[in-house]
């Protein structure tokens, strides 16, 4: 991975500002920058890691942002940070959801005084074993659910709910493809290059995803959830789907269960 001069730049000025602050112990550069996705004009997102006593001060303060026009030297350039502890890396590490774990994909530390943090920041952008056999059939019904409704709202001439379904619809039929390839879901900005980039996947997948999302329409719901449906045997009937979305998600509020999007 490459980085620009500019925005290099913008990270050695960022390290030097906080560097020897004894509220902070590290800085993490995450974002487009650190994925190899920037652009001329983006902007430099990071991770800064406070301490204990700081992080409490500033969460009781609702201050947990910063954000710097001053330490880049390139047209509209800015640095954008959250402000976390380590107790926080370590929980994304044991229990973070995909895309807060994908925000740590080519995350790197600008500086540290932390003990094994580059350890650490191994551990966290790794796609989660535990119920990939459950999310491949909740996606799966959830592609099913949306391509249904896709037609129902169309049916009715129900712009709203047939905008909302192409937009689900192509969420999660980008989701089963991603869980397929083990890799994890990005949040929606980086959907479509992640999962342009996966290698198991139908022909002419990304045509189809975004076929829909241009024009929304019958046939091209049809042809994306047809698509993804016959690219393999996912273990889910048509009856399986609509149980399913009855009792996981219709019913999510008896449970008090966690809901789909933040899987």
């Amino acid at each position: 991975m490459r980085i620009r001069n500019h925005h290099q730049r913008a990270i050695d000025r960022l390290a030097d500002a906080y560097r020897d602050d004894p509220e902070f112990l590290g800085l993490i550069i995450g974002g487009s920058v650190a994925k190899g996705y920037a652009r001329d004009d983006s902007d430099v997102d990071f991770i800064i890691i406070a301490t204990d006593e700081a992080f409490e001060r500033r969460l009781a303060a609702r201050d947990l942002f910063i954000n710097r026009t001053d330490l880049c030297d390139y047209d509209g350039g800015f640095v954008d940070g959250k402000i976390v502890n380590l107790a926080y890396l370590k929980n994304v590490a044991e229990k973070g959801n995909e895309p807060s774990r994908a925000a740590f994909q080519g995350a790197f530390a600008a500086y540290s005084h932390v003990a094994d943090l580059d350890a650490l920041l191994q551990r966290i952008p790794v796609y989660p074993e535990t119920g990939h056999d459950e999310r491949i059939k909740a996606f799966y019904g959830m592609a099913f659910i949306q391509n249904w409704l896709f037609h129902e709202a169309d049916r009715h001439g129900n712009r709203y709910t047939m905008t909302r379904a192409a937009s689900q619809l192509a969420l999660f039929a980008g989701r089963l493809i991603l869980a397929h390839n083990r890799r994890l879901f990005p949040y929606h900005k980086w959907l479509p290059r992640t999962l342009e980039a996966v290698a198991d996947k139908p022909d002419d997948l990304m045509e189809r995803f975004n076929d829909l999302l241009e024009k929304p329409s019958r046939d091209h719901a049809t042809a994306l959830f047809e698509l993804v449906r016959d690219f393999r045997d996912w273990g889910v009937s048509d009856l399986d789907a609509y149980t399913w979305f009855m009792t996981d998600v219709e019913w999510s509020w008896l449970s008090g269960t966690t809901p789909m999007e933040d899987w």
